[in-house]
């Protein structure tokens, strides 16, 4: 009987490990892996963990709480989710933390919580200084609340600036200026609406069509620095949407194309102690009247030289602790330049501490090729000493200028990028997720500035999202590992601590199938750099001589790593690739992330060109090292993905015996603003870039079969991109393309019918073009 029972468990693990996958089942995401817990964020009383975690279908029951002393995970009911911060917790040098919730604002402070705050309106806490006081915005007031005396006091007021007697019909207008008994009662209504507007806001600032879009006070809340933004008017595109509960065709307003107008702004201050105001120069600013270099390549005799500053926008403002400067960080339009400054508040100076220019465009880890988003820098705690992130070395690494001797010191150094840095409390260390140990890790270290010396604390092959506790002494953090999914785990933040795992989120039937770790390996491409990739292998009573090139999207994103990639449906896609006989490699081709500036921005002005060339030598590499017949390869990819497979079919006919292109991009000069404009300027100013890296201007040359697949509802890469294509192959009498719709899909799909409609069509067109069946 014993041998019996054995035999039983011995065949349930055999058969647990070596389950088949179905197609329809990996489609289904995450509904299939389990749904993994994000958004980690410390409790101020540093004896609670909380986070989203989606374990069931019921919404309300997302958010969870950890207790480090009790060890157990409280699912949130709607009634206690009202008392979560709206927005994290913010501190004081004090140590007592305050946060804003559906209720009021709270001050928390000896493991206490006391509602100081309750009114109506739109009050919202801006930020947290000493002595118990509060700066909060209502509406365009900014007002100081102090807890303890219970008094709020308004700091100052936007007011909205209007001419209206422009705003007069023609014959108001007209009265006006014919009949001198009106004029003299306007006058009087202009007197006496001052007179109670300077009663009423004594320390205002005028606004005209403007939005305040940053604003910060120093410490003394004496001197306010703020953004002012006027948005121009762009032509929108429009989708039509085809589905609809009225049974009709509607249109849906969505992005401007690239070359749309960029928004003015200006950096203005107010001095609360002597209530003057003005605006602050940055003419000065180097390279703020250079024109982009490339301009040269349709005329080389232009002047570069402009008589105005260039369009930019202020991403961030920094007081120090002593309340007397300010760090000011300025990004171009262009995206080719990025000014970090000090502003001085008795003299209302700007001082630009460092220029980052890039003839191609500025980004980076720390740095954010979005010139909208704010780097990673700040002041040293209670020092006149800065820190920022720069990739003046070729990768981003962190640096630190001292205002007393204006000394720039470069922190770290090495091949290798500084993912995410934050300065400890007493300003001796930063604690640092960088990719130091292998471009395909996100360890987790110390860096002891004093020293420039490392400790690393998270130290597996993986990817590890850290979120330190609010007395630094633990830390909670989610991990993943290629083929195991994200969970959160605490430890202590030192090293050689064993780390407890909080949540175990997959399910029985993920865990029922041996899921590959796929190897990373790496090659040289054409322009001699370093190529990494991931390469599955089928078993080889199964091979087949057949390989799959996929392309992963965004362009500037990397998926060649040790964690859970963001693919997961294609990776659970190869696996069932592989068991069927396929080789698969997954290529992080030129400008992916992860690998410095000159990788980053190899593809300027040329998308389609270093990148695909990548795919080619990728190509080579599988019939030279896998034993992979030269006629029996096939590429896929979404989005980027997609737009690399039709050129590598346009550009390189006969390479690839067939191509499935999802979500794909064929015209960049119809792709949006703030990504297209980095690489390939604006089709006004640089036609011949976009000519040469959009696959609609090469379709004459397809050859090979060709699967096109796109969501009509798509609002990022809109479904006229394949349209327009589709017009061009007919007009071409081109027949070997065919096109898969998905009337209600966006472009990353919703449904799972949609999900696995899509695959069954990509791996029958596989299937037919790469094998006999």
């Amino acid at each position: 009987m014993k041998y019996y029972y054995l035999f039983i468990f011995i065949s349930l693990f055999h058969y647990q490990v070596n389950a088949q996958l179905v197609l329809s089942d990996i489609m289904r995401g995450n509904d299939f892996i389990g749904n993994q817990p994000y958004h980690v964020l410390w409790g101020p009383e540093n004896e609670t963990i909380y986070f989203r975690w989606k374990k069931d279908s019921l919404a309300y029951k997302e958010q969870h709480v950890y207790h480090l002393k009790t060890k157990k995970i409280i699912a949130l009911d709607p009634i206690s989710q009202i008392d979560l911060p709206i927005s994290g917790f913010q501190t004081n040098n004090n140590g007592a933390y305050y946060y804003q919730n559906k209720k009021g604002i709270y001050y928390v402070q000896h493991k206490g919580n006391k509602l100081i705050f309750q009114a109506s309106g739109n009050y919202r806490l801006i930020h947290v200084f000493d002595e118990n006081k509060i700066l909060l915005q209502n509406g365009k007031s900014y007002l100081i609340f102090n807890h303890q005396e219970g008094t709020i006091k308004e700091l100052m007021h936007f007011t909205e600036s209007t001419d209206k007697e422009k705003e007069m019909d023609y014959l108001s207008r007209q009265e006006l200026i014919l009949f001198d008994f009106l004029k003299e009662e306007k006058n009087k209504e202009r007197a006496n609406s001052n007179k109670i507007q300077q009663a009423t806001y004594q320390k205002t600032y005028p606004i005209k069509n403007q939005t305040i879009g940053l604003f910060e006070i120093n410490s003394n809340h004496n001197f306010a620095l703020f953004r002012l933004d006027k948005y121009a008017k762009n032509t929108n595109t429009e989708m039509p949407s085809y589905i609809n509960k009225n049974g009709h065709v509607t249109l849906k307003k969505a992005r401007p194309n690239v070359g749309a107008k960029h928004p003015t702004h200006v950096i203005a201050y107010l001095d609360l102690n002597h209530n003057k105001s003005g605006e602050i120069n940055i003419a000065h600013l180097p390279g703020i009247k250079l024109d982009p270099l490339y301009l040269q390549i349709y005329n080389d005799t232009i002047d570069l030289h402009r008589s105005t500053p260039k369009a930019v926008i202020p991403t961030q403002i920094q007081f120090n602790d002593f309340g007397d400067k300010a760090l000011i960080e300025i990004k171009s339009y262009d995206n080719k330049d990025r000014w970090i400054c000090i502003f001085y508040t008795q003299t209302k100076q700007l001082e630009c501490i460092n220029h980052q220019h890039d003839d191609a465009w500025i980004g980076g880890p720390g740095i954010s090729g979005w010139n909208m988003v704010p780097g990673n820098l700040n002041w040293f705690p209670a020092q006149d000493k800065v820190f920022f992130q720069s990739e003046e070395s070729g990768y981003s690494h962190l640096y630190s200028y001292t205002l007393k001797d204006k000394k720039t010191t470069q922190l770290t150094n090495g091949k290798f990028e500084i993912h995410e840095a934050k300065i400890s409390q007493n300003g001796e260390k930063f604690y640092i997720t960088a990719n130091k140990s292998h471009p395909g890790n996100r360890n987790f270290y110390h860096f002891h500035i004093e020293s420039k010396t490392w400790t690393q604390i998270l130290a597996e092959k993986g990817n590890y999202e850290v979120s330190i506790s609010p007395d630094e002494k633990h830390i909670a953090y989610r991990y993943s590992y290629q083929n195991k999914p994200w969970e959160i785990f605490l430890t202590e933040n030192k090293p050689n601590v064993i780390a407890a795992q909080i949540t175990h989120s997959t399910t029985k039937a993920f865990k029922a199938y041996a899921w590959r770790t796929p190897e990373i390996i790496q090659f040289n491409n054409q322009d001699n750099k370093t190529v990494y990739a991931r390469l599955y292998r089928p078993k080889s009573e199964v091979k087949n001589g057949a390989a799959i090139q996929f392309v992963h999207g965004a362009g500037y994103l990397q998926n060649a790593h040790h964690w859970w990639s963001g693919y997961y449906r294609e990776y659970m896609f190869h696996n069932l690739l592989c068991d069927k006989g396929y080789t698969v490699i997954d290529i992080d081709y030129s400008a992916s992330a992860g690998y410095g500036r000159d990788f980053r921005t190899s593809i300027y002005r040329h998308m389609g060109k270093s990148d695909l060339n990548d795919q080619i030598v990728g190509r080579q590499f599988l019939i030279e090292n896998e034993g992979i017949d030269e006629n029996r390869i096939a590429i896929y990819g979404g989005s980027y993905g997609g737009f690399i497979t039709i050129m590598a079919l346009l550009k390189y006919p006969g390479q690839f015996q067939c191509g499935a292109a999802i979500r794909s991009v064929t015209d960049w000069a119809h792709y949006n603003d703030a990504y297209t404009s980095n690489i390939l300027n604006t089709p006004e100013t640089d036609s011949i870039a976009f000519q040469q890296s959009s696959p609609i201007y090469f379709a004459n040359q397809l050859e090979d079969e060709l699967l096109i697949l796109h969501g009509m509802q798509d609002d990022n890469v809109q479904f006229q991109d394949v349209v327009r294509l589709n017009q061009r192959f007919i007009e071409l009498g081109k027949h070997t393309f065919s096109l898969a719709l998905y009337p209600i899909e966006p472009h990353g799909f919703v449904k799972s019918s949609s999900w696995i409609d899509e695959y069954s069509r990509i791996l029958k067109l596989f299937d037919a073009h790469l094998t006999n069946e």
